[in-house]
């Protein structure tokens, strides 16, 4: 039951507070990826994961956050879109890394496109005077790819291993 409202509840939870987050301020706070970390940590007991698998989904979000701050040296992604794309790789592991990675990049294309695409038209005043939305819309902002990451986490979640897990726990 623990594990499942980890899963279910939990995740999603904090992966929306993180895309919310970001749509709005263009950060994601530490406190979201440590308390997905703290979550996992909390999950891997319940769901009786041995340690093997632990250490693979260890060994996941560390290749997350080292691609993760790669990609933010290189001023392609903010830190905070780096420490919870290891957040999120960390839950799901290896058996969804490559799954996880492509959905979340196309649903960071599609953003990207679609913020391009609305960055074309003038903001009705109505809206401009929302500081956030004014800010989403401005061309020179970037892209709050928290967005795409939790997307990319919402779509794939009802077919992960963690899923699983959680619903045999």
């Amino acid at each position: 039951m623990i594990a499942e409202v980890l899963v279910l509840v939990a995740l999603p939870v904090l992966l929306a507070v993180a895309a919310g987050w970001d749509l709005a301020s263009f950060t994601i706070p530490n406190f979201l990826p440590i308390a997905l970390l703290a979550a996992f940590a909390l999950f891997a007991p319940v769901a009786h994961l041995p340690l093997s698998a632990i250490g693979l989904h260890l060994l996941a979000g560390f290749l997350g956050l080292f691609i993760g701050v790669t990609l933010f040296a290189l001023g392609y992604i903010g830190g905070g879109d780096a420490k919870l794309f290891a957040a999120v790789l960390l839950w799901l592991g290896f058996k969804d890394i490559l799954s996880y990675t492509l959905v979340a990049s196309i649903a960071g294309g599609l953003l990207t496109l679609g913020l391009l695409l609305l960055r074309q038209w003038p903001l009705p005043s109505a809206l401009s005077r929302r500081a956030w939305i004014a800010k989403l819309h401005d061309a020179r902002s970037g892209v709050p790819y928290g967005v795409a990451l939790a997307a990319g986490a919402f779509a794939l979640l009802p077919q992960t291993e963690i899923f699983r897990l959680a619903a045999a726990a």
